[in-house]
């Protein structure tokens, strides 16, 4: 009976060590994901959302250097006729510091006529532009604190017909290489709309950011060839100082002109050289980015930062290249600047330790009643900085006023939706 009673507690014992083994390798292979954020990606198993967010710069968007929210504030010192439409401002190019003063470039077009618009372009003259940017001219402004301006004249005259850019010169940025200035902008032959928003890039340069300017009155490099996705245009000129070279982003719509305007996509290439003449060699990888309409790009770390708004699956994100060619997104943003020129006090110092931005100007094309429509450029803050820490801009929770919403009302489709809508009786 003794032997038997052993027995039993022995398996009794035998039972209770063997769950206390399973249980411990059960909790061994069991792995959750932890309450407090790791810093690293963890070595088990993730969903497919939990694996991408450790591929950001930080697993928590308050953490990451390459996430902001934007303020905007009206600019001084700009007068728009009494908001008549017939002055605009826009496609600032990012502003520089030179001798005390901030120096930023734009298109301003001051006509006596408002624009047709694009679809009516054949009824432009010499007079009545097709569009906001037809008929333009670049003109300068300074500012000692980047809030208030003064306009100070032109700076690129439209040259005489025929030469390039007659009809229109616009969207300029600039580029300091050795101690000279280098506008790049784009050059209208003929009333944009006529047969699509064609046009090529130009430059001119100068001793100082005051002038005078000298006009090459060339093409800075080619369209691509019949077929390619830039045949047609190269827009928005946008250069940084990278790798000891001028790497020159560029957009273009395709899949547009002439046929089917409706299905356009746009995307940015980059040209790459090692004079601010030329010639620019188009990277093989071109187009770099996928989305966003106008450019803009900044030395970051390492690599190279950049804001990737409107047109495409990506847009409203900021962008990362540590090559400045192959950019994946660093971060999601709302209310992002159109047209942005970034203050980037290293843009031009080939620098391999970019410490990003904290202020801007940009555009907005919709100012004015109804009719009366105008572009103005405006200023907008943000936090894209490694030497900054300001957690206003770090928010992820932002309320806009109802107004804001109901602005993007239904306009014509809510007698339609209403029809649809409409319980029959």
């Amino acid at each position: 009976m003794k032997k038997i009673h052993v027995l039993l507690l022995f398996c009794f014992l035998l039972v209770i060590v063997s769950c206390q083994i399973k249980e411990s390798s059960l909790k061994e292979t069991r792995k959750v994901f932890p309450h407090k954020m790791p810093a690293e990606k963890p070595d088990f198993p993730l969903s497919a959302a939990m694996e991408r967010m450790f591929d950001y710069p930080a697993p928590r968007v308050q953490d990451n250097e390459l996430y902001t929210t934007f303020k905007y504030t009206a600019l001084e010192g700009f007068d728009y006729n009494g908001g008549d439409g017939t002055i605009t401002r826009r496609d600032p190019s990012r502003p520089i510091l030179v001798g005390g003063k901030y120096y930023m470039w734009y298109t301003k077009r001051d006509t006596k006529h408002l624009p047709v618009g694009a679809p009516r372009a054949d009824e432009a003259t010499d007079e009545i532009p097709s569009t906001d940017w037809d008929l333009c001219d670049i003109w300068y402004a300074t500012s000692t604190d980047g809030f208030k301006w003064e306009e100070q004249g032109v700076a690129v005259p439209r040259p005489p017909k025929p030469n390039l850019g007659w009809r229109s010169v616009a969207t300029p940025d600039i580029l300091v290489w050795k101690g000279k200035y280098y506008l790049y902008f784009q050059a209208f032959n003929e009333p944009s709309g006529l047969k699509g928003d064609w046009c090529p890039i130009s430059m001119a340069y100068a001793d100082s950011p005051e002038g005078p300017w000298t006009h090459t009155g060339k093409m800075i490099f080619p369209f691509g060839e019949k077929g390619d996705w830039d045949q047609d245009q190269a827009q928005d000129p946008h250069p940084i100082v990278y790798k000891g070279k001028i790497y020159l982003y560029y957009k273009a719509a395709y899949n547009k002109w002439p046929d089917v305007r409706d299905r356009y996509a746009v995307a940015h290439g980059l040209a790459i050289a090692k004079d601010p003449f030329g010639p620019f060699e188009k990277h093989p990888l071109s187009p770099v980015m996928n989305t966003g309409h106008e450019t803009t790009y900044f030395p970051y770390k390492n690599g190279v930062a950049a804001l990737a708004i409107r047109d495409g699956n990506e847009r409203e994100t900021i962008q990362y290249a540590e090559d400045g060619v192959n950019f994946h997104v660093a971060s999601v943003v709302s209310l992002a600047p159109t047209a942005a020129g970034t203050f980037t006090p290293d843009a031009f110092t080939d620098t391999n330790d970019g410490r990003g931005i904290t202020w801007g100007v940009c555009h907005f094309t919709n100012a004015g009643e109804e009719g009366k429509r105008h572009s103005i450029i405006a200023r907008f803050d943000c936090d894209l900085s490694r030497d900054c820490n300001d957690k206003v801009f770090k928010q992820t929770t932002i309320y806009h006023t109802p107004d804001v919403y109901f602005r993007q009302g239904l306009g014509g489709l809510k007698k339609k939706r209403m029809a649809e809508s409409e319980i029959k009786k």
